[in-house]
């Protein structure tokens, strides 16, 4: 007899963060300031935990009681698919309660808790289709800091660094409001510029500028980067605007990658390969509603013979790159002058994503996604159990 779910819960810590979120949700650096994480945790009958972290306004103690509770409880911990169905049928009429990044948060918790039982890690019961990946660094957006990201020369300079340090290609988000001045498409096009220029020729660079150009300011920006061969272009306009991408895509040579955020999972996905909306699909653990719906994509891509690139870092976004072998890239960051993507958060004992010196991240060899959690640590700094 299989084993079923006997507990939910989610302990809500203190913990320290040295970046900074501006109105627009873009991430700048910060001083250390202290803040508060959430971790939830499913248990079944034989003792075995899946955990993931994450943000306490998306496991809330009323959807732990609600939500999580009456579908999970008493249910096969491997029947995710059975728990989907269950989360939709909610989301229908309580969307509100149960947005996608808490129905993410819930699937991956349950891959880890198969990880975890099955002593074995994600990406290898997704796939197994690597043991490494080439990692792009991807840079914070621009801003006025001295010595951050203020100039094109600036993001030249950091290129530079970037390639010294082993990346074998780099990801640029330049200038976006409220920054004054921003966006600026000439600004965009300078920046690209300077970049290949400090970089050379055989070196990969991709463009994830200003999302809300419009048509004509996406296509002056996409012939610049034909002109600078740009590994791809993402997100210059409005997501919702299937027309547009598909207008665009026609007119560039620069590959058109995307969605990024737009919502309906695999489904949406289907109709941007339909249309004809891009050269290469995007999806993501969190923005494509968990681990589950994004494997989806991934096949569906590999189907039509696209490339499915992962959008964000962490460790169920590097278990997707690890499962399938329409995956080229690892997103590392987000990168600056300023910020030590490799320092340690005080409720981990290490990162799940370390770069070697050629560019390359391994696929972690720990059961479950491979997180490394201090649950000491955590238990110590409780703020709230529910």
């Amino acid at each position: 007899m299989s084993s079923v779910i006997t507990e939910v819960a989610v302990q809500v810590f203190k913990t320290e963060a040295r970046t900074s979120v501006d109105s627009y949700g873009h991430r700048h650096p910060g001083p250390s300031v202290p803040t508060t994480g959430a971790l939830l945790r499913i248990t079944d009958s034989d003792g075995v935990s899946g955990y993931v972290l994450g943000k306490p306004n998306y496991l809330r103690q009323d959807q732990v009681e609600q939500h999580f509770r009456p579908v999970l409880i008493g249910s096969d911990p491997l029947a995710r698919e059975a728990a989907d169905k269950k989360w939709a049928i909610r989301q229908r009429t309580r969307a509100v309660e149960l947005p996608e990044h808490t129905c993410s948060y819930l699937d991956q918790a349950l891959w880890d808790l198969a990880g975890n039982k099955f002593d074995t890690p994600v990406w290898k019961l997704l796939g197994g289709a690597r043991t490494e990946v080439k990692a792009y660094a991807s840079t914070m957006c621009g801003d006025d800091i001295d010595g951050g990201l203020a100039t094109p020369e600036d993001y030249a300079n950091f290129a530079v660094e970037l390639k010294k340090r082993g990346y074998q290609g780099i990801k640029l988000h330049t200038w976006m409001p409220p920054l004054p001045g921003s966006p600026s498409l000439s600004r965009d096009i300078d920046a690209c510029a300077a970049v290949r220029d400090a970089v050379g020729e055989d070196f990969s660079l991709m463009l994830d500028g200003y999302h809300w150009y419009s048509r004509t300011d996406a296509l002056r920006l996409g012939r610049e980067l034909d002109r600078l061969k740009f590994d791809w272009f993402e997100e210059p306009m409005d997501e919702f605007s299937l027309r547009s991408y598909k207008w665009l895509a026609d007119q560039i040579d620069t590959p058109v990658i995307g969605p990024e955020t737009t919502p309906g999972r695999h489904r949406s996905r289907a109709d941007w390969i339909a249309n004809d909306a891009c050269d290469i699909l995007r999806v993501g653990a969190m923005n494509g509603g968990g681990i589950t719906p994004a494997l989806k994509t991934m096949h569906m891509a590999e189907g039509f013979g696209l490339e499915c690139e992962i959008h964000g870092n962490g460790a169920p976004n590097l278990a997707l790159v690890g499962a399938a072998n329409n995956v080229q890239w690892y997103e590392r960051g987000l990168l600056h002058p300023h910020v030590d993507y490799d320092w340690v958060p005080p409720h981990l004992k290490s990162i799940v994503d370390p770069v070697d010196e050629n560019g390359m991240v391994a696929m972690p060899q720990r059961p479950g996604l491979g997180e490394d959690i201090d649950l000491d640590y955590i238990a110590a700094n409780l703020v709230a159990e529910y």
